[in-house]
Order: C-alpha cells, then sequence, then structure tokens
C-alpha cells in the first residue's frame, strides 16, 4: 500500500525538475507550463472530493484499481500533447486520479488499531513523502535521459503495473459507511462547521502546503535560470535533499501516538520555517542549500503525520470523508503555492519567494498555538473537553 501510494503522489511532480525542458518544447513561458503544473493539485482536489470517499462504501482495492488505471492512461496522453494548456487538462486528470494515496490513508486510518493509528498511518505517508521526493530526482533523470515526454510513458507503464497489483494486496473489507454517495458529497462543506478539530487541521495544513509547493516549484526555476544553469536532472538531484522526511513520517507518527500531535506538529512547524528562511540565502552554496531542505521538509512531513492523524480520529469507522474534506483545504493551498512559486522567483527573485513561504508556515504555527490557548481556557472554566483535537 505504501509503494502503490508513493507512485500514485510521485505522477504529480516529474515535469517539475524539466520545466524549463518542457517550455522549451511546447513554445511556452515558463509561468504558463508553471500555471499548468498546477493543475495536477487542482485536479487532485476533485479527486479528494470525488474518489476518495469511494473507499468508505466499496471495496478499496477495486476502486483504487480502476483509479490507477485511468491515472496510466492520463500519463500516456499528457506525453504526447503539443501546447501547454492541453498539458495543464491531462496534468488535471493525473491529479485527480493521484489521490490514490489520500484513499489508501483513508483505508489504513479505518483499519488500524487507535493505539497505532498515527504510527500505522506513518508508513503509508512515508510511501506518500517518498513519491513527492522521487517523482522529483526520478523524473528529472529519465527527462534528461530520454526527454519529459519518455520519461511520463515509463510512469505510465508503472501505474498499469499497479493498477493490476492493487487489488491482490489492499485488504478485501469493504466500508461501512452508512451516508449514500451523493449525501456524502453533500455533507463535506458542513463537516467544516460541526467539527473544530477539523477546521484547525484544514487551515494550517493548507498553510503549510502552499509553502512546500512554492519553494519546490520556485527552486525549480531559480535553478534552470543564471547564473546557476542547471540541467533537469541535476535540479532533480536536488530532491535526494528531501529524503530526510521519509524516515521524519515513521518516527512523528510514533510520537505523536506517544505525546499528542501538538508537540509534534509545533516542532515540526519550527524546523520548517527557520529551513525556509535560511534557504533564501543559501543557494549559492549547495550543501547548504541541500542541508536547509532535508530540514524543511523534514519538518513538514512529521507535522503532516500529527495533523492527519487528529483529522482520521473524529470519525474512525468512515474517516475518508473527513480525509477528503481536509485534504482538499490542503490542495487549495498547494495549487496557489505551484503557480505562486513558479512566477515569484521570475518577479521577486529568490530570497523574497522564500521568505513568503517561512511566513506562511509562522501563520500555521500562530494558529496551532492559539488553538491550544483556547483549549487550556476552556478547560480551566470547566468548559467540556474530551480531547485537544477532537471536537
Amino acid at each position: 500500500m505504501s509503494l502503490a501510494a508513493a507512485l500514485g503522489t510521485a505522477t504529480i511532480y516529474p515535469l517539475q525538475p524539466a520545466i524549463a525542458d518542457v517550455a522549451n518544447s511546447l513554445d511556452a513561458s515558463l509561468a504558463a507550463v508553471g500555471v499548468a503544473l498546477a493543475g495536477g493539485p487542482l485536479g487532485y482536489m476533485v479527486g479528494l472530493g470525488v474518489l476518495v470517499p469511494l473507499v468508505d462504501r466499496f471495496y478499496p482495492g477495486r476502486v483504487l484499481s480502476i483509479q490507477v488505471g485511468i491515472l496510466s492512461a492520463a500519463l500516456f496522453l499528457s506525453a504526447v500533447v503539443g501546447d501547454a494548456w492541453t498539458l495543464g487538462a491531462a496534468t488535471g486528470v493525473i491529479g485527480a486520479c493521484s489521490a490514490v494515496g489520500a484513499g489508501l490513508s483513508s483505508v489504513v486510518g479505518r483499519l488500524a488499531s487507535p493505539d497505532r493509528r498515527a504510527a500505522t498511518l506513518g508508513i503509508v505517508t512515508a510511501g506518500i513523502s517518498a513519491g513527492i521526493l522521487l517523482g522529483r530526482i526520478v523524473g528529472g533523470w529519465l527527462a534528461e535521459v530520454i526527454g519529459w515526454r519518455g520519461m511520463l510513458m515509463v510512469f505510465a507503464v508503472a501505474c498499469a503495473v499497479v493498477a493490476v497489483a492493487l487489488p491482490l494486496v489492499v485488504p478485501k473489507t469493504r466500508g461501512r459507511a452508512e451516508r449514500g454517495y451523493l449525501d456524502t458529497l453533500r455533507s463535506l462543506p458542513g463537516l467544516f462547521v460541526r467539527y473544530p478539530a477539523l477546521r484547525l487541521a484544514a487551515a494550517r495544513g493548507a498553510l503549510w502546503f502552499f509553502a512546500f509547493c512554492a519553494l519546490w516549484a520556485g527552486l525549480a526555476v531559480a535553478l534552470s535560470e543564471p547564473p546557476y544553469s542547471f540541467s533537469a536532472e541535476r535540479i532533480g538531484m536536488y530532491a535526494f535533499a528531501g529524503l530526510l522526511g521519509i524516515p521524519a513520517t515513521r518516527v512523528s507518527g510514533a510520537y505523536t501516538d506517544r505525546v499528542g500531535a501538538h508537540r509534534v506538529i509545533l516542532a515540526g512547524l519550527l524546523i520548517a520555517g527557520a529551513a525556509a528562511a535560511l534557504v533564501g540565502f543559501a543557494l549559492p552554496s549547495a550543501a547548504a542549500a541541500l542541508a536547509c531542505l532535508a530540514l524543511f521538509d523534514a519538518g513538514l512531513f512529521a507535522a503532516q503525520v500529527a495533523n492527519q492523524s487528529t483529522v482520521l480520529a473524529i470519525d474512525p469507522a468512515a474517516p475518508a470523508r473527513f480525509n477528503s474534506a481536509c485534504m482538499l483545504v490542503y490542495f487549495v493551498g498547494g495549487s496557489l503555492g505551484t503557480a505562486f512559486g513558479a512566477s515569484a522567483v521570475e518577479q521577486f527573485g529568490w530570497s523574497a519567494t522564500t521568505a513568503i513561504t517561512a511566513a506562511a508556515i509562522a501563520i500555521a504555527a500562530a494558529i496551532t498555538l492559539g488553538a491550544e490557548r483556547n483549549c487550556r481556557t476552556s478547560s480551566a472554566h470547566g468548559g467540556r473537553r474530551i480531547d485537544r483535537y477532537q471536537p
């Protein structure tokens, strides 16, 4: 399941290191290709709202297998497009079907024991983290070797293989959702009204995912232009710095089960915010930039596991609709971040772009601290409180 989550998630990112090559091939500007690539997170939002709730109603192996099969076809289509706008449409379909990782996380949230939920979620989240990173690394390398179109073909074949394998490995436990499918979709906006824990998790997650996507999209542009003028392969290699985020998800999951989500989230945001501020000045030194990027990813991935565990715990019997609602808001931030990062470097420069990402993370930390103080005040005045992150 972790491997499938990795591949599905990876399909949103392999074109980012090759953004300059794609722009040249399609005779388009970097900003236009950046907007086209933002179709991935936008499509992902559609997938979160429309596809993820299906795993609470039907056999998840079948649902996810069909989803990854469509993903394979969309990757093939994106490899043969002739303009940036068609690429954006194809990337939107890829994004929608790449929500397979969120579907698998929802399955884990339903089947894992409560005292091990965060730790088990950390295993699948490690796969998602690996997909985010390796999508760029493998994408950049393959784009350099066989071109960006050939690279997408390779991803298409890999997804076809996973589509066949998923029904064999995903637990054959049908979802127990009591609501009808359309009723579930209609209920998503109302969840934010009824559940303060969901509002909190979604708001801070959107802020740090904006920061994450903006920094990495902006990095590809900054390194592709003078004075660096790096190739797609070399840009993709920078994603190796984020490999520290993979063990961070496992560690943060275990610590969340022990000490609670609040401490893990704040620690992760502190590390990521400081790293984002520093990398704005560290780019001329490859070693310093890689160290900052490693800490940036590790901090945000750790915070993500803790944050998502609070969402899946709201209704353990049918967590997919809560996961869908939360991740929809996440990827509003991610879409804005991708589009912003690709254009902001050209308009404002690398240092200004990273300063804005650090500010977004700081706001997420302030929201978390404010919510914790409100919980403590309510508890001190006799307010009913079951758990910090439960409504």
